[in-house]
C-alpha cells in the first residue's frame, strides 16, 4: 500500500548480510591539538558582549579538545596512510581490492571526486571502482553497508571504506563571523556546533567472511530517514547552521522510532558494545536514556577529539578494538544531519 494522501510511510529499512566481514579498521589523527579553551580565548570579545559565560564548550558540550591538521598534514595524506595500514593488518594486497568508497563530508573541490585521489595514492588497480557516498555523519556507515552488498553479491573481493575529515576552514570562518558586532546570542548559539568539530582520518577493510574466518562478521542493520528535519542543521565550509534543540528531539525521536521497530528482527538490548556517533555529553547522554543503554558500555571520544563527522564512529571503532574479545557484539549507530539514522551490527 502506498503513502496516504502522501505522506511518509512509516517504517524501517533492514539489510541482512550472510558472507561479509570487517578485516581492520585503521585511523590517523592530526598532530596539533587545539583545546577548546584556546577556541573560548579567541572568542572572549564575543562572549563578553553577548554576556555568554565561559568554559560553553567544556560544560555544555564536554568537549575538552580536539586535532587539526598541521601544516605539512592533510586529510587526504592521513587518509591514505591509514588504508595502507589497513590493508597490512587485514594483510590484503591492494591489486586485490575492487572498490574504494570514500564518505568524507570536507572536500576541497566539487569535482572530481575525492576517491579518485585517494584510489591513485593508495596504488588500487584500474579495475577498483571508486566515487564518494554523502550522508552527513552516517556516510561512513552507508559506505559500509554499499560495500557490504557488492561483496555479498559477488561483484567483488575486497573494499575499502574511507573518511578524512578537515575542520579547520570552518572553524575560522566561524570564529571569524561569531567576532562581528552585527552577530547577537541567537546567532552565536546556531553556530556553536560548529566549534565542537574536529579532523581526523579513518579506513575500514572489508571483505568475504569465508576466505578470511578471523574477521568480525559484519550482520547488518536498519536505517531510517526523517527528511522532515531537513533544514535543522545545514553546513559548508563557510559555517555550519543549527537548530541544536529541534536537531536533538528530532534525532531522538528518529533514533527510537528505528530501534523499536528494529526489535521484532533485533535484539540489541544488551550489545557488548555501542559505538555511537560521537557529537557531545548532551546527545550522549540523551541517546543512552533513550534507547535503554548500558552506559559503561559506550565509549566516548569526544572530549579528546571532539565531533569528526563521518570519521567519527570508525575512529571510536578503532580505538575501542584492543577492548573487544571473539565472539563479542558490537552495534554501530548513529544520526546524521536531514535527518537519517543507521545501526550495524557486528559479531566481533
Amino acid at each position: 500500500m502506498g503513502p496516504r494522501n502522501g505522506g511518509p510511510v512509516a517504517g524501517n529499512a533492514t539489510t541482512r548480510f550472510d558472507n561479509v566481514s570487517l578485516l581492520s579498521v585503521t585511523r590517523t589523527l592530526p598532530s596539533r591539538v587545539t583545546t577548546s579553551e584556546e577556541i573560548e580565548d579567541r572568542l572572549s570579545l564575543a562572549l563578553r558582549r553577548l554576556r555568554l559565560p565561559g568554559g560553553l564548550l567544556q560544560r555544555v558540550a564536554g568537549v575538552l579538545e580536539r586535532r587539526n591538521w598541521a601544516e605539512d598534514e592533510s586529510s587526504d595524506d592521513a587518509t591514505v596512510a591509514a588504508g595502507r595500514r589497513a590493508l597490512a593488518e587485514a594483510q590484503v594486497d591492494p591489486a586485490d581490492v575492487g572498490l574504494l568508497i570514500n564518505t568524507s563530508v570536507s572536500r576541497r573541490h566539487l569535482e572530481p571526486s575525492v576517491a579518485v585521489r585517494l584510489h591513485h595514492g593508495l596504488a588500487l588497480p584500474s579495475s577498483a571502482i571508486n566515487f564518494d557516498v554523502a550522508n552527513a555523519c552516517l556516510g561512513f556507515v552507508s559506505g559500509m553497508s554499499l560495500a557490504a552488498n557488492m561483496i555479498e553479491s559477488g561483484q567483488i573481493r575486497y573494499a575499502l571504506v574511507v573518511n578524512g575529515e578537515d575542520a579547520d576552514e570552518i572553524q575560522g570562518n566561524t570564529i571569524r563571523r561569531l567576532l562581528r558586532d552585527d552577530v547577537g546570542r541567537e546567532g552565536f548559539m546556531s553556530e556553536f556546533a560548529s566549534l565542537t568539530l574536529g579532523s581526523g582520518a579513518a579506513v575500514a577493510v572489508l571483505g568475504r567472511a569465508d576466505e578470511h574466518t578471523d574477521g568480525h562478521r559484519i550482520l547488518g542493520g536498519v536505517s531510517r530517514a526523517a527528511t522532515q528535519f531537513h533544514d535543522l542543521c545545514v553546513g559548508s565550509v563557510d559555517g555550519m547552521f543549527t537548530d541544536a534543540k529541534a536537531l536533538l528531539n528530532g534525532g531522538l525521536d528518529l533514533v527510537v522510532s528505528a530501534w523499536k521497530e528494529a526489535s521484532a528482527e533485533w535484539d540489541w538490548s544488551s550489545m557488548d558494545r555501542y559505538i555511537t556517533h560521537q557529537v557531545s555529553a548532551v546527545h550522549t547522554r540523551a541517546i543512552v536514556k533513550a534507547a535503554k543503554l548500558d552506559r559503561s558500555r559506550v565509549p566516548v571520544t569526544f572530549p579528546k577529539y571532539g565531533n569528526v563527522g563521518p570519521a567519527s564512529i570508525p575512529i571510536t571503532l578503532a580505538e575501542e578494538q584492543a577492548t573487544l574479545v571473539r565472539g563479542d557484539r558490537v552495534l554501530l549507530m548513529g544520526v546524521g544531519s536531514g535527518l537519517n539514522t543507521a545501526m550495524m551490527e557486528l559479531a566481533w
